[in-house]
């Protein structure tokens, strides 16, 4: 091990933040593969014990993005809107951000997602959308094309982050959370101007929000932890906005940082349970989306799908919240998302 590396650490062992510099480098060496297992594992189990800062997350996620393959000529006409979760959340949710992706592409907005496989989850967002039809393969050179076409292109991490090869083995081996958990969601190698991302756990929502702050400061974002968890403790939180109880979070903008809440009640979209969104496994969380882009899906579910799709308009328009959940409400009443079901709405 070399002494940069074993200071590192021992700063780690005591209990001490890294500075900028030393993030940088621990997370540089990490990505190239540079670490073996036993400091990668000391790495991360240090940052897991003290707490991960901004500082430290931030420099993993530029360290990250710094690995990962670029995408090309993406259109700068319109926002590019990513909706994402940090999951982990074991609400067993039917797909909610994905749907509300493919409402806001009908819609004539531009979403590049960003995504994997279900992990503690039923169905992860590349499960739902290859239920779908939708590829899981588009490469660099040909999201732009796709985003054209359709106004959605899904990015599987995958393919896009070779560098997670060099991790994935020792996150495998400690099987506990650690700071990549809350990562996924910094790593869209579009680099989206506009983001609704979901925080699983509420404690960590000022992390997040801080951190996107720090990485993108020209990004507009909503960092977001919806109601529930406390409601139905067996489900965990939740990384959506829900008609359970007021959503939370900040407002990121200008790469500044301010306080955010959303009372569904407000806007008629209240009075439900966690367990009416909840689905058993691929099958079941397939055929609910479909549901719900054809504007048939269980009144929980359509509520929850406005609810999130009123934020990401107000998001990407700035409108007014309740124009925006009026738009949201007629689009998922009118199945205005169909066509990426295979059908047209009330077939």
């Amino acid at each position: 091990m070399n002494e940069k590396m074993r200071d590192i650490l021992d700063t780690l062992g005591n209990r001490d933040d890294l500075s900028a510099e030393q993030a940088a480098y621990a997370f540089g060496e990490l990505f190239e593969g540079m670490l073996s297992p036993a400091q990668a594992g000391a790495l991360l189990m240090g940052l897991r014990t003290k707490g991960e800062t901004p500082v430290e997350l931030g420099e993993a996620a530029r360290a990250g993005l710094a690995k990962a393959r670029t995408v090309h000529d993406l259109p700068t006409d319109k926002p590019i809107l990513d909706i994402v979760g940090t999951g982990g959340d074991r609400t067993s949710s039917f797909n909610c951000s994905t749907a509300v992706s493919l409402y806001m592409a009908s819609m004539g907005h531009r979403v590049v997602k960003h995504g994997n496989r279900a992990v503690s989850s039923s169905s992860g967002s590349a499960d739902a959308l290859e239920g779908l039809g939708i590829s899981l393969t588009v490469g660099p050179d040909e999201a732009a094309g796709e985003l054209a076409r359709t106004g959605f292109v899904f990015l599987f991490a995958p393919n896009y982050h070779p560098s997670f090869a060099h991790i994935a083995p020792v996150r495998r081996e400690m099987g506990i959370r650690t700071l990549f958990n809350m990562l996924g969601p910094l790593l869209n190698p579009a680099r989206p101007s506009h983001q609704l991302l979901g925080v699983g756990q509420a404690a960590a929502l000022p992390l997040m929000a801080d951190t996107l702050a720090r990485i993108a400061p020209d990004i507009t974002a909503l960092v977001i932890h919806g109601a529930g968890g406390e409601v139905d403790a067996s489900m965990g939180g939740f990384d959506e906005l829900t008609p359970f109880g007021p959503t939370t979070g900040f407002v990121v903008a200008h790469g500044g940082v301010s306080p955010f809440r959303l009372d569904p009640a407000e806007y008629g979209l209240a009075g439900y349970a966690p367990a009416d969104v909840r689905v058993n496994d691929k099958p079941a969380a397939l055929a609910a989306i479909k549901n719900v882009l054809r504007g048939r899906g269980n009144p929980a579910m359509m509520a929850m799908t406005v609810l999130n799709l009123g934020a990401a308009l107000h998001l990407v328009t700035g409108r007014d919240m309740a124009a925006c959940m009026t738009e949201a409400k007629n689009a998922v009443a009118g199945g205005a998302a169909s066509r990426f079901a295979g059908g047209a709405a009330g077939e």
